[in-house]
Parts: structure tokens; C-alpha cells; sequence
């Protein structure tokens, strides 16, 4: 597969940074065989297709204690998905790390699942998702365990696409500077709607009593 200009620029560029962070993260097969491959597969499913992801942001967003989180998340969801689905990928056209059979990246992918993904590598739209969605979080949340948490989870889905060599390294490196680009404006974006978008429920709820008054 002939390369594109900027798929090759990016290769030839990171090459040294994507062989020696991949080879590191490869360093928890070597020392533990498979033991971590089911744990970075179920991480990995959780950003399959920003679906868990989008439902999450979704219940959030229905309920009016948590519905700055959802809200927030969802449009960074989404502004995430646009750049990097609609824009990037099909403009940089990258091939996966594991289709260079060649390349050490092909090696490490035959010991560790032989996953396939079917779109194009930069950047990875896995780590764009939990960046752009837990950001929000991050930004929004009061209690540290929870900003902890959103922030464990959005690097432990970079990890486990690396360790499964699905993506290089800069991939996963694009995908945060995307995801946090994103979260930042899904959450200015939120700040900046209404009150009443955050009230709606209680507003329903007002209404319905004065309803009931009046008959």
C-alpha cells in the first residue's frame, strides 16, 4: 500500500518514539504472558465505536444531577468524532502498525490477540473517545477520586491499543491531543447553554404541580 505524504511524514518522524514506547509497553507481556491481554481487551471494547462511551454520556445527560457531565461529553463526543473519523483518518490514511509484516510491530501483534481493526490508524479514534468524553469529567467534577478515575481510564485505553498493536504510539498521542482539544470545547460549549437545559425536569415537574393546582 502506497503510503500518503503525511502517513509517511508521521512514520518517519516517530519512528524511534513508536519502536521504543511499544517495545516498553510490549515489556508487561514479556514479563507477565497473556495475563494483561484480556484486561487491555475489555478496555478496548469500552471505546469500540464510542458506543459504551456515547450511551454513557447519554444517561448522564438525561439526569439533572449529572446532566453537565453528560451533556459536556457528548458534545465532546461528538466534536471528536467529526475531527477525527470524517477529517483525519481518511485525509492521513495510515495503515495499522500490524500491516507491515516486516516490522517488529507485526511481530508483537502475533503474540498478543491478533486483533484487526478496519479503518485507518492516525489518530486512534479508541483514545480520541475517552479523552473527549472523560475531559469533561476531569474539568467539570469537584471530587478528586473521580477526576482520578476519568483520567486512569482515558491513559489505560491509549496503553491497551498499544499493547494490542493496533495503533503506533503517535497515534495514541494524536488521539489525546484531539480528545483533550475536544473535551475543552464540549465542556465551554456546555457552560455556555442555558440555564434552563439543566433544569428542564424540575421545570416540567413545577408546571405539571401548577397544572394539578388548577384543577
Amino acid at each position: 500500500m502506497e503510503l500518503t505524504a503525511p502517513a509517511l511524514w508521521i512514520n518517519q518522524s516517530f519512528n524511534s518514539f513508536d519502536v521504543g514506547v511499544t517495545t516498553a509497553v510490549h515489556k508487561l507481556y514479556e514479563l507477565a504472558g497473556p495475563f494483561f491481554t484480556p484486561f487491555f481487551e475489555c478496555v478496548s471494547v469500552l471505546g469500540k465505536g464510542g458506543i459504551f462511551l456515547i450511551l454513557l454520556s447519554l444517561l448522564l445527560a438525561f439526569f439533572r444531577p449529572t446532566r453537565r457531565f453528560g451533556t459536556a461529553m457528548v458534545l465532546g463526543l461528538a466534536i471528536g468524532a467529526v475531527v477525527t473519523n470524517l477529517v483525519l483518518k481518511p485525509w492521513i490514511a495510515r495503515p495499522r502498525p500490524y500491516a507491515d509484516q516486516a516490522s517488529i510491530f507485526y511481530q508483537y501483534w502475533l503474540t498478543v490477540g491478533q486483533n484487526v481493526e478496519s479503518d485507518m490508524s492516525f489518530p486512534s479514534g479508541h483514545t480520541t473517545a475517552a479523552f473527549d468524553s472523560m475531559v469533561p469529567v476531569f474539568l467539570i467534577s469537584r471530587k478528586k477520586r473521580l477526576k482520578a478515575i476519568a483520567i486512569c481510564f482515558a491513559i489505560l485505553m491509549g496503553i491497551a491499543r498499544i499493547y494490542l498493536c493496533v495503533h503506533f504510539p503517535s497515534d495514541v498521542l494524536g488521539g489525546m491531543i484531539v480528545g483533550i482539544a475536544a473535551g475543552c470545547l464540549g465542556t465551554v460549549i456546555a457552560k455556555k447553554l442555558p440555564r434552563k437545559w439543566y433544569r428542564w425536569d424540575a421545570l416540567e415537574k413545577k408546571q405539571t404541580g401548577k397544572h394539578e393546582m388548577v384543577k
